[in-house]
């Protein structure tokens, strides 16, 4: 009886062992085997795709800061002298335009040329002659009033001139785009144009100034002339004897 117990209890135990054994040869299969180069050349792929999407990234900022810069460029200059220029040359211009006797006009001094400085013969009449010579005193007298107005006008722009050109330099020093920074300067160009109007209009009221005291004083000479034959027209003056009473003559 005890054999047997001991043969059935070796043979339970031979049966759990082979059963141990084939439980443990499934785990045993499912063991991971490492794969060095396929984990680097995985880790070699993300690398690159970091450092596409950097790439990307630089690009983008790049661009933004690319349209920045064009903002900046094309941002358009807050200050103006446009209108301050264009009325100091209507101002001018009216000054001009005021001009006494002889007005800045080809037809004009023509006319009025012919009439009170070409026109003078000994036929014409001592009041004509007189008439004529204060016209001429007058042109004269008027040209240089006008010269000395156009000269007190271009004076006085130049408080406002140099007001305008502090303003516009200064904005061109600190422009923030090209577009700022030529603006400026047009209007530097503009301004300094101007001014050259003014120099312009001065020279040429200076000049019609002298000239009309010129032709003045060429037309009196003219005109001295023309009495001198209007007066030598007369007979001379001829002497008679005279006889006084009582002289026994």
């Amino acid at each position: 009886m005890t054999e047997k117990l001991f043969h059935s209890g070796c043979v339970v135990a031979l049966g759990l062992g082979l059963v141990s054994f084939a439980s443990l040869r499934p785990a045993h299969a499912q063991w991971a085997v490492y794969d060095g180069a396929n984990h680097v050349q995985s880790i070699l792929i993300a690398a690159r795709e970091l450092q596409q999407i950097d790439n990307q990234i630089t690009s983008l900022a790049n661009q933004a800061q690319m349209l920045v810069n064009q903002g900046r460029n094309l941002a358009t200059l807050p200050l103006s002298t446009l209108s301050t220029l264009q009325s100091t040359i209507s101002q001018t211009t009216a000054l001009l335009a005021q001009a006494q006797n002889i007005a800045y006009s080809v037809q004009s001094v023509e006319q009025q040329y012919q009439q009170a400085y070409t026109s003078i013969s000994s036929g014409m009449s001592d009041s004509t002659l007189f008439s004529q010579a204060q016209t001429r005193w007058q042109n004269s007298v008027g040209g240089f009033e006008d010269a000395l107005k156009l000269q007190a006008r271009v004076v006085g722009n130049i408080p406002t001139d140099s007001s305008a050109m502090t303003q516009l330099v200064s904005a061109s020093q600190n422009s923030t785009g090209a577009l700022q920074a030529a603006q400026a300067g047009n209007q530097l160009l503009a301004l300094q144009s101007r001014q050259l109007s003014d120099i312009q209009a001065e020279l040429a009221a200076n000049g019609r100034a002298a000239e009309l005291e010129r032709a003045r004083q060429a037309a009196n000479e003219a005109g001295a002339e023309a009495q001198y034959q209007h007066f030598a027209q007369y007979d001379a003056y001829v002497p008679e004897a005279v006889s006084v009473p009582g002289s026994g003559d």
